[in-house]
């Protein structure tokens, strides 16, 4: 693409101004230069869009990206091509890697790795505890200085309520974000899915439901002592969504996400034992389904991460109870998403807005919203046209799962970075 595109004939998608209209948009160097009726100057590429949707690109506020230290599952690569195959121009990498993202020298490999594939834009946490061992605090202000956008331990919560607190107190001294992983490890320990008649049915260990709201609400506890910002990761329970709502209610600074599998499937989806089904936390019954779909609707939860969690065969293949917990999802969070819009759940911009505007705005990323100077990176899709997942035709080196062969609606057609297309979908 030449330094000045012009992207015409589009319906225009914007939720952090309510826009949704058909229009023109002008990109030049890299920014968004106009929008609406815009006329062609000197040298500029156009592109007709034929009608398509244009909006924000996708901002992905939680993926596990496997480098450093286990690239046979997945690399910043591979799994950048995934991100922009399904929309997403951003994503920020956890810290659970081999050796995990707990200093400078780490931060800085990230953005380097990033500039290198120059693909999505790929951002980091940094570990909230050294190894993310729970103990020891990481140098929150010198991480954050090297480009780390928040605090958290991934896939491990933080157990020790003490370390909790001085974490957040650290945190707020430096107006700093820390995530947390909401489940009682104790209540979690040695479990492999939901409590209920399904884990009793299939002999296996159950963890229970409670495991999750007893997190949250002692982590809201810690946050009104402190003051400090609190994310808490992928909720899933109606219990946990209820003392999210009422914390924001009294005005606490907390936010929180939830992940596609939480809305998209439930608990029956293990089926007898489709290990691809296996997540952390575990697939929810029918009634906490809904009630994720019901904290989207009313904004208590406030965005969608794909939750990408990429594992070997060999990682999946195994007992239930032995298998890995994680599904990829980068390539399917733009069509899941868009399932709560044709499904009557949500309208398209507060959909919409789930991934884009609202991770922007929690991690203070300059991304997820179109105005004019604005950094052009755009998703252009196809609403309706329906079509069915595809696990092998996938850009990510893992394959697991669990929605091949759904039928779905809404594709990424045409991806932009900066102003250059990363992607284009053939066919």
């Amino acid at each position: 693409m030449s330094a000045r595109s012009l992207f015409r004939k589009a319906r225009l998608l914007d939720p952090a101004s309510g826009l949704d209209r058909p229009g023109d948009l002008l990109v030049e160097d890299g920014r968004i230069a106009g929008i609406g009726k815009v006329a062609p100057v000197g040298d500029t590429e156009a592109i007709d869009c034929a009608g398509a949707c244009l909006a924000p690109g996708l901002v992905d506020m939680r993926v596990e990206l496997r480098e450093p230290g286990a690239e046979h599952q997945e690399s910043m690569r591979t799994g950048a091509l995934a991100a922009v195959a399904g929309g997403i121009t951003t994503m920020v990498a956890l810290p659970n890697t081999e050796p995990v993202i707990d200093d400078l020298a780490l931060v800085e490999f990230v953005a380097r790795r990033s500039r290198d594939v120059g693909l999505a834009r790929i951002r980091t946490y940094a570990a909230a505890t050294k190894g993310l061992k729970g103990r020891e605090l990481t140098e929150m202000g010198l991480l954050a200085a090297s480009g780390a956008l928040a605090f958290t331990d991934a896939g491990s919560a933080i157990a020790d309520a003490t370390v909790m607190r001085r974490a957040l107190s650290y945190a707020r001294t430096f107006d700093l974000l820390v995530m947390q992983h909401p489940e009682e490890p104790s209540l979690a320990a040695d479990g492999a899915m939901n409590e209920g008649e399904i884990a009793t049915r299939l002999g296996l260990a159950a963890i229970t439901p409670a495991a999750e709201v007893i997190m949250v609400e002692r982590d809201l506890r810690l946050c009104e002592i402190t003051g400090a910002r609190l994310h808490i990761a992928h909720v899933s329970t109606e219990a946990a969504i209820a003392a999210v709502r009422q914390a924001k209610q009294r005005g606490l600074p907390v936010t929180c996400d939830t992940a596609p599998h939480y809305f998209a499937l439930n608990e029956t989806a293990v089926g007898d034992y489709r290990t691809f089904a296996k997540v952390s936390p575990p697939l929810r019954s029918e009634w906490d389904r809904r009630a994720v779909i019901g904290g989207l609707k009313d904004g208590t939860i406030d965005a969608i991460a794909s939750d990408h969690s990429p594992h070997d065969q060999e990682s999946k293949r195994l007992p239930f109870a032995s298998a890995a917990s994680g599904i990829i999802g980068l390539e399917t969070l733009l069509p899941l998403t868009l399932e709560l819009y044709h499904n009557g759940d949500l309208t398209l911009l507060q959909a919409l807005g789930a991934v884009t505007r609202r991770p922007a705005e929690i991690l203070r990323l300059p991304a997820g919203r179109l105005a004019v100077g604005e950094p052009a990176d755009l998703v252009i899709f196809d609403l309706d046209r329906p079509w069915r997942i595809d696990v092998d035709a996938m850009h990510s080196k893992s394959k697991n799962s669990p929605y091949d062969g759904r039928p779905v609606q809404g594709r990424a057609l045409r991806t932009v970075v900066a102003g250059q297309s990363v992607f284009l979908h053939k066919g």
